[in-house]
């Protein structure tokens, strides 16, 4: 049984009515009728990636249980869940849902989906230019909305499965993510929760899009020598230009873990 946070901050916004345990465990949570937020863990150095690793974000939280936990309640809260094929592909036999992250509290996060009216697991949406993407991967074969150009859809349209619906957002070489965010609304996916790599979410706050980050702050140190190790975002450069300030919305301590909530709009 995961031992409570230590509830640090919290700001007035919406909550969702939330099963006993969760809430016992974790305090108030809650979204508006629409919102795009991330989720990532760094190192205390501010390490987000760690080069040709798979699945940094196990690595660097260590598998800590509370980081696991918060991680099933932010799926659990979702309609949809986007990344990038590169995060697909760096996370073999993944399942971007709550139970499988946290199979422990899997009842109540499938209680906390009913509350909500939301679908049993959340909607995988990947991104994908090229059309590189592992169609044999489970979580596509399990059923993902895979958004691409046209290139992209020429060298996927044969070999989707058919639980998966393919998306054309362009003629070009990138995928514009505002009409991503556009075609999922218009399928319905209003809270959005995203799990991409530094590049996507640099992307997304590029454009204005990302509304709020869940940051976990491991207390480990990763350093950097050889391998590039990025940070939270990658590809824009904000500051000097243009920093994005964001505000403190909530502040958790469990163990030697941070859970820090930050919204990047008002």
């Amino acid at each position: 049984m995961l031992e409570p946070f230590e509830l640090l901050h919290e700001s007035d916004g919406p909550r969702y009515e939330i099963p006993d345990e969760l809430s016992r465990i974790y305090g108030p949570l809650g979204f508006g009728t629409k919102a795009l937020y991330a989720n990532f863990v760094t190192s205390l150095d501010g390490v987000a990636t760690l080069g040709s690793t798979p699945s940094a974000g196990s690595v660097l939280s260590g598998r800590y249980p509370a980081d696991r936990f918060v991680m099933g309640l932010l799926r659990a809260c979702a309609d949809a869940v986007l990344l990038g094929a590169g995060t697909l592909r760096a996370t073999p036999n993944h399942l971007w849902t709550a139970g499988h992250v946290c199979p422990d509290y899997a009842p109540s996060f499938a209680a906390l989906r009913k509350l909500l009216g939301r679908r049993p697991d959340p909607r995988l949406v990947v991104v994908t230019a090229s059309g590189n993407l592992d169609v044999d991967h489970r979580a596509i074969v399990a059923g993902a909305t895979v958004v691409t150009t046209a290139r992209g859809a020429h060298a996927l349209r044969s070999r989707l499965p058919a639980s998966c619906d393919l998306v054309v957002v362009g003629d070009g070489d990138d995928v514009d993510l505002s009409q991503v965010m556009r075609q999922m609304r218009e399928r319905g996916h209003d809270v959005v929760l995203t799990e991409g790599g530094p590049h996507l979410v640099g992307e997304l706050v590029d454009r204005n899009l990302l509304e709020e980050v869940f940051l976990t702050i491991s207390p480990v140190l990763a350093g950097r020598d050889v391998e590039p190790r990025l940070g939270m975002i990658a590809g824009t450069e904000l500051l000097p230009g243009r920093g994005v300030w964001t505000r403190l919305a909530g502040a958790r301590r469990h163990g030697d873990y941070l859970f820090l909530r930050y919204g990047l709009r008002g």
